[in-house]
């Protein structure tokens, strides 16, 4: 495994983190759930309307509670994912409304798209997790979709998953669906399955669907995702050093928050912070600002002790070109070589968050397996040093026939599963495809092959009949 790559030195690491306590001590944190600011109340902080002002050493002894790694179980145990400092975990996009097709058009995500994600993140050898809303199935009820997004992870793939962050109704029912799976509440708790994806209202706020959220999975002992979305220049500083500082208190407040609830209750550090267009004013991903302030953030979660999110293959593209792949390789890369563990995004994110691309997917899933091949880096084993072969081939000789080489070469060389690599000639005579047009094939192709992991039907039965349940319950 290679070493991680800083962008930090220590000085400026101890700089953030002053500068976060002052923040935290003297300017406060907004938080409008009244349940939350009950808790911190009985922790002694100083509480004004629904701001709170955190004593540093409250905050420096609360964050040191959360683990600094754990397993996050899958409904088959050989594809549990380790949360930690050195492993890393791919995961699809989450939140986009749109899907943009090939043909440039497009159109409002449905469930059939969600379902078909979800079964292309269970093909993947790259994305080690399902995630959690891989796109918004906008033909599905608002007050019942986190019942069928959740289903279809269960259903369509049998890797790790995120619950529902849709308040305290999303996370209970969440964690029900998931005790049914793993066998009950206390063996949930002991063995954590949901993670789910907690955002900071940027400057310094949490609204009450997050908290609700956050604090009935700390109680449950599931994984909080806890992230802050500073956007420089518009809702953060314009600086990059305020920025990272600002994303510092947000996360941190919400980590506080979990300890308070459940002591050791696991946690990750999340960032998706990055700089304003200001000729648009929008939010802009796919640059070096984004690419340090995933950095930036992998380091300051070793400071702290705990797991990181950041990165993906995020880019500000409209369609499957060069942009949507140089942006997407740089966050990518940025994210896997400086020590981030969870990686939300990795996959068919496009155009700032907004839409998913089937054709984007499988380009990043490419980018994916590019990365974690560099990862890996060397190995150093005599064996691989092939000084037999070399001398047997001796000079101006190849190793086309030596043994070792066929043995060797699947172990050591990817073979990519949509660059092209052929020559000119059999290029022209295939129809001269485009990556667009190659990606589109392939995952079509995928999804024609692919079986959905076997689900017992007695269970199956259970899931159906609750979210028949709850279903008429929200509906009515």
């Amino acid at each position: 495994m290679i070493p991680k790559f800083d962008v930090l030195t220590k000085e400026e690491v101890s700089q953030i983190h002053e500068k976060t306590m002052e923040i935290l001590e003297t300017v406060g944190v907004e938080f409008t759930y009244d349940p939350a600011i009950a808790i911190f109340k009985e922790w002694g902080q100083r509480i004004e309307g629904h701001r709170v002002y955190f004593q540093r050493s409250f905050v420096e002894e609360m964050v040191q509670k959360a683990p600094a790694s754990f397993t996050l179980h899958a409904r088959n145990p050989e594809k549990n994912v380790q949360c930690n400092h050195r492993d890393i975990i791919f995961t699809p996009s989450y939140g986009p409304p749109y899907i943009y097709e090939a043909n440039g058009n497009r159109r409002y995500s449905n469930m059939n798209d969600y379902d078909n994600i979800v079964k292309l993140a269970g093909a993947s050898t790259n994305i080690q997790a399902t995630g959690g809303n891989v796109c918004e199935p906008n033909d599905v009820p608002d007050e019942i979709k986190h019942l069928k997004m959740i289903y279809s992870h269960i259903k369509n793939a049998d890797k790790n998953f995120m619950g529902s962050a849709y308040g305290e109704m999303g996370a209970q029912d969440s964690i029900e669906m998931a005790s049914m799976l793993f066998g009950g509440r206390d063996i949930l708790k002991k063995n954590p399955a949901l993670i789910t994806l907690i955002n900071s209202i940027t400057p310094l706020k949490y609204d009450d669907r997050m908290l609700a959220a956050m604090m009935t999975y700390a109680a449950a002992g599931q994984v909080n995702l806890i992230s802050s979305l500073v956007m420089s220049g518009s809702t953060g500083p314009a600086t990059m050093a305020g920025t990272i500082t600002l994303q510092n208190a947000e996360v941190l407040a919400g980590i506080v928050l979990t300890q308070c609830i459940n002591p050791g209750a696991p946690v990750i550090y999340g960032s998706t912070s990055g700089p304003a267009d200001m000729r648009t004013v929008s939010l802009s991903i796919g640059n070096a600002e984004t690419a340090l302030y995933t950095a930036a953030s992998a380091q300051m979660a070793r400071f702290y002790g705990v797991p990181s999110r950041g990165g993906g293959g995020l880019n500000d593209s409209k369609t499957v070109d060069a942009q949507a792949g140089y942006e997407a390789m740089m966050v990518l890369m940025s994210a896997a070589i400086s020590g981030i563990n969870y990686v939300l995004h990795a996959a068919g994110i496009m155009h700032y968050y907004t839409a998913f691309s089937f054709e984007k997917f499988v380009m990043d899933d490419e980018i994916a397996g590019m990365v974690l091949k560099y990862r890996k880096g060397y190995d150093f084993s005599d064996e691989m040093f092939a000084l037999n072969d070399i001398k047997e081939v001796g000079p101006g000789g190849h190793f086309l026939y030596q043994a070792s080489t066929l043995e060797k070469h699947r172990q050591e060389l990817r073979m990519p599963d949509l660059s092209d690599r052929m020559g000119y000639e059999a290029w022209d005579a295939d129809g001269r495809k485009d990556t667009n047009t190659r990606a589109k094939e392939r995952w079509q192709k995928i999804l024609a092959e692919y079986e959905v992991p076997h689900l017992d039907e007695a269970l199956d039965k259970e899931l159906c009949a609750f979210i028949e349940r709850r279903s008429q319950e929200l509906m009515k």
